[in-house]
């Protein structure tokens, strides 16, 4: 039966890596944006961090009922509420860290019957939460390029399907 610990297992190898880096930037790069109308490091990592926190919940909350029905995510409006270019870069580096190390353990222990549960997640089409958990790690890599790696980022997309596009 298939599972998804080799997401579970990608997304802590990701951390390991990630989290030396992230602390490597700094309080004064990660006020820098990649350009005009574009977030900073701080905003993009706050992106992160709310996107774990809404997949937690998609995590957990797609397996106690046959199917999820969850809102959209607003991210313009997370971001901003959030606060995150006004909190410490490296806060933001921990909160980040703790939350998708706490969704490896959700992911790795979400069982094989339960990765076909329909997840509607705003306006978009219904996806498996086997698909929400691939995805939201892709969508992490995306993100996490823009912050350590800004220029070789310029102009790559990542639609999710948890997220409107521009």
């Amino acid at each position: 039966m298939a599972d998804l610990r080799d997401v579970a297992t990608d997304l802590v190898g990701i951390l390991k890596a990630a989290v030396p880096a992230l602390e490597a930037v700094g309080e004064d790069a990660s006020l820098r944006t990649r350009g005009e109308g574009s977030w900073s490091r701080k905003q993009v990592l706050g992106h992160l961090v709310d996107s774990a926190l809404n997949n937690l919940h998609r995590f957990v909350r797609a397996q106690q009922a046959g199917a999820l029905a969850f809102p959209g995510y607003e991210q313009e409006s997370w971001v901003a509420l959030g606060g995150y270019q006004d909190r410490p870069w490296h806060s933001i580096v921990s909160l980040w860290a703790e939350l998708n190390a706490q969704a490896a353990h959700v992911i790795a222990r979400i069982p094989a019957e339960r990765l076909a549960t329909p997840c509607h997640i705003g306006d978009g089409e219904p996806v498996t939460l086997e698909f929400v958990a691939r995805d939201y790690v892709r969508h992490l890599r995306h993100h996490l390029e823009q912050i350590l790696e800004p220029e070789g980022s310029r102009g790559k997309q990542h639609r999710s399907f948890a997220e409107p596009g521009p």
